[in-house]
């Protein structure tokens, strides 16, 4: 039972993976060959090895299970970092959150002191981390790289592809401790837990408003 999952990028609450390394296109500003091409999502990767693992993430095959939510991963690295979420190793010492990893902690609390130091050179909006600057240029570029491989719906980032995918699924591997409701998606646990806690952890950092979800205080700002 998953009682202490949370990711904190603004978009998705999974745990990043190799595929969402140096190795693909997303920086092949660096002018190193990228020979192999991926014929799903069309990203281009240096080695036959790092295809191969990033191809896992389209078919669902050999990926490895965790033994007390059940979530499942396409890389061993990715469920070793997830299983800090359970053991409490990285904990914001201002609301409790759990994280998957030290730099993941240190994005987290932006989230309690307003820090955005990432800057799109386009509109000049700012980010948290540089992954979601990342995410975000995709707005102008138009490039969505995920496809599903049951309706094709595309999408900017691949964990908003594995939340889509259990609509197709009915999986809903995020179950709540207090209530055994289940989602699919972990920040919709992450938001239905502040019914039972009436925590209030995400502030405006201009009028010092609080909100019991992230997408409240999206609307709000």
């Amino acid at each position: 039972m998953l009682t202490c999952a949370y990711y904190t990028g603004e978009s998705s609450c999974e745990v990043k993976t190799e595929a969402d390394s140096s190795d693909h296109t997303e920086h092949s500003h660096d002018g190193k060959p990228r020979p192999y091409l991926c014929t799903v999502c069309h990203k281009r990767f240096r080695s036959k090895h790092n295809l191969t693992a990033h191809s896992r993430l389209h078919n669902g095959e050999n990926w490895y299970t965790c033994s007390q939510c059940g979530e499942r991963f396409p890389f061993k690295s990715a469920l070793y970092q997830h299983m800090n979420i359970h053991m409490g190793k990285y904990k914001c010492t201002e609301c409790g959150r759990c994280c998957h990893s030290k730099q993941n902690l240190a994005e987290h609390k932006r989230h309690h002191s307003g820090e955005k130091p990432f800057e799109c050179s386009v509109c000049s909006k700012r980010f948290r981390t540089s992954y979601l600057l990342v995410v975000h240029s995709r707005i102008h570029s138009g490039d969505k790289p995920y496809k599903c491989h049951v309706c094709d719906k595309t999408f900017t980032q691949n964990g908003s592809l594995k939340g889509h995918l259990r609509v197709h699924t009915g999986e809903k591997p995020y179950k709540c401790g207090v209530c055994d409701k289940a989602f699919n998606r972990c920040e919709y646990l992450s938001d239905h837990m502040t019914v039972h806690t009436g925590e209030k952890p995400y502030k405006c950092s201009l009028c010092n408003n609080s909100f019991s979800r992230l997408s409240n205080l999206r609307q709000h700002n």
